[in-house]
């Protein structure tokens, strides 16, 4: 009967889609997307989105990275990137592979997109993987809540992370072909990177475009400490070579990466709107797992374990990925202003290689995506997108770690966003039907899913300046595969993991309120969160041991998540073209599950970040200090994770002028090169973050 019930709910969303923008009419606004290759697009437009929306206007928390706020937080994982965006943390399993994590959601309730379609990795499957996502590369990244967010798939619970790169390209250069190259070095790893791309006119609307970037690191080196202090007194309370290995400080070993990736486009762009691009890339990371501390055998047994046991045992990840993309658009007429088709393919693999040098698992995935969106005419205001999209995922693992059996996931899903101005008055809904399959035939089963999901929210302008959104959420999301039937021993992440394969859908009741305010010298922003789940899908510790490995398993659960976050800066001062501003942001998730007052794990803690900074002009700089508390309210066999203070600063030179975006920057960062942890890694007691780093980069565009 349910079953019965969602389709038929599906149906009706698409009917009423696809019918609401017959009553519209001609004369749609331009989407604000036409600018040059190489002009910086306004920070208050975002792209995430069918077309171009004014992100003062939308309901939820947005937040935009680009320029030389992304050179400074640049990292070669797009989760150590954003990491100290509000409300943001990382899964940091190790330098080398960190996903982003939304107000403490991470794996299937954040999509990582480029330019509005999945990685096709399996960073999904496990903390250990990276995303196949190179960071160094991005023009630009948004990180989307709310309404907007349902578009890209109802696993979008927490939100999208989309990276957009010029890969495939939007417009003709002028002038000839446009450049945009990056360099860097960093002290704490010897981390060298260099990357470049060029978009080419080729004449008659066609332009060719070419990137490629290179990085390699050594291992990284901590402050303090590597080991916590609880793996430091369990240690020494076993004594002997245990105990000695257990204070090491300094470097963190088998943390060296190696990534290179090379790819082709070719767009043409017509005056009418229309465009179609092709790109074709390939991606190679090869990248060390930080090793364990072994507390589980004998001194006897040590040196043995040492070489072929999970503790200590030296696990390299060897990634390559091709893939292909494909953009376009057609104008149209009447009641839509333009459909939009965006597609890519993808060929993955990666080897877990032991340090004897054999390759112990090899993981293979063949994803492919597709979406068509028909995007509405603006009629006095009314605007919105309805669209289908296309997901097929074929996963199998090889091995003597194979611990999720082979499988294929099927997605077909039907949106709508709508959108009505009303003057001071803003008003947005969007609603998602989603038909998920998930098959293993190496086990016999296979499951369907029905989701539907719907949004709502409003912004109200509170008089000059000030602006009030708020916006309520009934999403639904299928079990991912690995939820479902994960059953087995994973060296890399030093784990047996368990799934369940009769999982039901987990459903979320959200709400959002955000409080924007901007005047001469100042702005603020502050948002508050709440979302309850039912059927909520956590991996916890059990305290059990298989294979010599720690359990974790899957567990469905209600659960109740709600924070903030706060972000503001003031002008403190205006010389010349040089603005001073004192900046701040503060953030805090709370997570519990529900009938029993117990934690979520890896849930990251209350966050303090406040700065000055110069800006506006040729020379630039910033000094700043990063306060994270401790986190003590933690899940059964979680430790705590002790509270950290870092002081940053950078200094940055604009030689073509303030305006220009060539720009050099040098940052030292963790200037006292003490020891932090970040609570939602799964290795923070043995991977600590990065120790005093200095950084030298340079940022070209001409």
């Amino acid at each position: 009967m349910r079953v019965s019930r969602l389709l038929a709910s599906g149906s009706a969303l698409a009917m009423l889609a696809f019918a609401i923008p017959a009553f519209a009419d001609d004369g749609a606004a331009d989407d604000g997307d036409q600018g040059r290759v190489n002009s910086q697009p306004s920070t208050e437009i975002i792209v995430t989105a069918p077309y171009a929306r004014d992100r003062e206007m939308v309901a939820t928390a947005v937040t935009v990275l680009q320029g030389d706020a992304l050179q400074l937080q640049q990292r070669s994982t797009i989760g150590e990137t954003l990491a100290r965006q509000p409300g943001v943390s990382s899964s940091f399993f190790g330098p080398n592979a960190s996903r982003p994590i939304l107000r403490g959601l991470d794996n299937e309730r954040v999509r990582v997109l480029t330019d509005g379609i999945g990685s096709f990795d399996v960073s999904n499957t496990s903390v250990d993987h990276a995303v196949a996502i190179n960071p160094l590369l991005a023009d630009r990244i948004e990180i989307l809540r709310g309404p907007a967010a349902l578009l890209y798939g109802s696993g979008a619970i927490g939100g999208v992370v989309n990276m957009r790169d010029l890969r495939i390209p939007r417009e003709i250069p002028d002038g000839g072909p446009h450049v945009d190259a990056v360099a860097g070095y960093a002290s704490a790893a010897d981390e060298r990177n260099i990357g470049a791309s060029v978009n080419a006119p080729l004449g008659g609307g066609f332009v060719a475009h070419l990137d490629g970037s290179f990085f390699e690191s050594g291992d990284y080196r901590s402050g303090g400490f590597v080991f916590s202090r609880e793996l430091r007194d369990a240690a020494a309370a076993k004594g002997g070579e245990v105990a000695e290995d257990a204070v090491a400080s300094g470097r963190v070993d088998n943390t060296a990466a190696r990534t290179w990736d090379v790819a082709g486009g070719l767009a043409w762009i017509g005056q009418d709107g229309a465009n179609f691009g092709l790109a074709v890339s390939h991606l190679a990371n090869r990248y060390g797992i930080p090793n364990g501390l072994d507390l589980g055998h004998s001194d006897e047994e040590h040196d043995e374990n040492h070489e072929d046991g999970h503790g200590h045992e030296d696990i390299t990840l060897n990634m390559r990925q091709t893939r292909v993309d494909l953009r376009g658009a057609v104008p149209m007429g009447g009641a839509f202003k333009e459909l939009k088709l965006r597609a890519g393919w993808a060929d993955y693999r990666h080897d877990e290689i032991e340090s004897t040098g054999e390759i112990g698992t090899s993981f293979f995935n063949r994803s492919w995506e597709a979406r068509a969106e028909l995007v509405q005419a603006d009629r006095d205001g009314w605007q919105g997108a309805t669209g289908m999209q296309l997901f097929s995922r074929n996963f199998r693992a090889i091995g003597e770690e194979a611990y999720i059996p082979a499988n294929q996931t099927r997605q077909f899903g039907l949106f709508t966003l709508q959108e009505f101005d009303l003057g001071s008055v803003r008003l947005e809904a969007s609603g998602r039907y989603e038909h998920s399959t998930v098959e293993s035939a190496e086990i016999g089963r296979k499951r369907n899913f029905d989701a539907v999901s719907i949004s709502l929210g409003g912004s109200v302008q509170l008089g000059e300046g000030w602006r009030l959104a708020l916006s309520l959420a009934r999403a639904e999301r299928a079990p991912a595969a690995e939820e479902l039937f994960a059953n087995g021993a994973h060296a890399a992440t030093r784990a047996f993991e368990i799934g369940n394969p009769d999982f039901r859908i987990e459903r979320q009741l959200g709400a959002e309120a955000v409080l924007r305010g901007r005047g001469e010298g100042w702005r603020l922003e502050l948002s508050g969160f709440f979302n309850r789940f039912d059927n909520f899908i956590s991996l916890n510790a059990t305290g059990a041991e298989a294979d010599e490995l720690p359990v974790f398993q899957y567990a469905q659960t209600d659960a109740r998540f709600y924070g903030f976050e706060v972000e503001g800066a003031v002008t403190l001062a205006q010389l010349g073209q040089t603005r001073i501003e004192a900046t701040g942001l503060v953030d805090y998730t709370r997570a519990d599950i529900l009938g029993g007052g117990r934690a979520v794990p890896r849930i990251p803690p209350l966050r303090l970040i406040g700065g000055i900074e110069a800006a506006g002009n040729v020379l630039g700089g910033r000094v700043e200090v990063e306060h994270a508390t401790a986190q003590r309210r933690v899940a059964a066999f979680e430790t705590a994770t002790p509270a950290w203070t870092m002081v940053n600063a950078s200094v940055s030179w604009k030689p073509l002028g303030p305006e220009a975006q060539t720009t050099l920057m040098l940052q030292a960062n963790n200037i006292f090169d003490v020891e932090a942890r970040r609570h939602t890694s799964f290795l923070k007691d043995v991977a600590p973050l990065f120790g005093r780093d200095i950084r030298l980069s340079a940022r070209i565009s001409f």
